[in-house]
C-alpha cells in the first residue's frame, strides 16, 4: 500500500506493542507529544522515557490517512511505517486480542498519571479514547481487518466475519 510523499523507516521488529494491528505502526519514533496534535484519533506516545508513539486506531478513510501521514512525517527519526500488512496475519490479530487486557491495564495505570502530572489534556482524551475504543468497536473493525487480510478485499454484507 503506497501513500504519496510517506517514507517511514519504521521497522516491524521495533514496534510499539501497544499499536492496534493494521498497516501503520510506530517503531522508534521520536519523542510524540507534539504529533498528538496532528492525528489525536490515531497516535498517541507511550509513558516511557522516550515517550515513543504509536497507532491506537487505524484510519479508515482518506482525511484520517492524510493526518496519520502527516503526524509520521513530523517524526524526526521517521519510525512510523505503513507496511503492517505485509506482517499482521490472522492468527496474530486474534493473538493481539487476546493480550489486550495489558493495554488495558497499562491505560489504567497511565491515565491518572496524564491527567495529574503532565497537564496534557489532549494525551489524557487520548488514552480516554484508545480506552472507549478498546471495549466498543475495536472487535469489529479488527474482525473486518482480519477478513481483509484473509482475502485481500471488504467482504460483502451476507459475508461472515471471521471471529477473534
Amino acid at each position: 500500500m503506497g501513500h504519496a510523499g510517506f517514507t517511514g523507516y519504521g521497522r516491524w521488529s521495533d514496534r510499539n506493542w501497544r499499536n492496534v494491528p493494521g498497516p501503520f505502526y510506530g517503531a522508534s519514533t521520536d519523542t510524540m507529544w507534539h504529533l498528538l496534535a496532528e492525528a489525536p484519533a490515531h497516535i498517541l506516545c507511550d509513558d516511557e522515557d522516550n515517550s515513543q508513539g504509536f497507532v491506537f486506531r487505524q484510519p479508515i478513510d482518506a482525511a484520517a490517512v492524510e493526518c496519520v501521514v502527516r503526524a509520521a512525517q513530523l517524526d524526526c527519526y521517521l519510525g512510523f511505517a505503513h507496511d503492517g500488512d505485509q506482517h499482521w496475519t490472522v492468527p496474530e490479530v486474534r493473538r493481539w486480542w487476546r493480550e489486550r487486557r495489558r493495554i488495558a491495564e497499562w491505560i489504567n495505570d497511565v491515565l491518572p498519571k496524564w491527567t495529574a502530572d503532565t497537564g496534557n489534556p489532549a494525551a489524557a482524551a487520548g488514552l480516554r479514547a484508545y480506552a472507549a475504543y478498546l471495549g466498543g468497536e475495536l472487535a469489529e473493525d479488527l474482525r473486518l481487518y482480519a477478513f481483509w487480510l484473509d482475502q485481500r478485499r471488504s467482504p460483502t454484507p451476507e459475508e461472515r466475519l471471521p471471529e477473534l
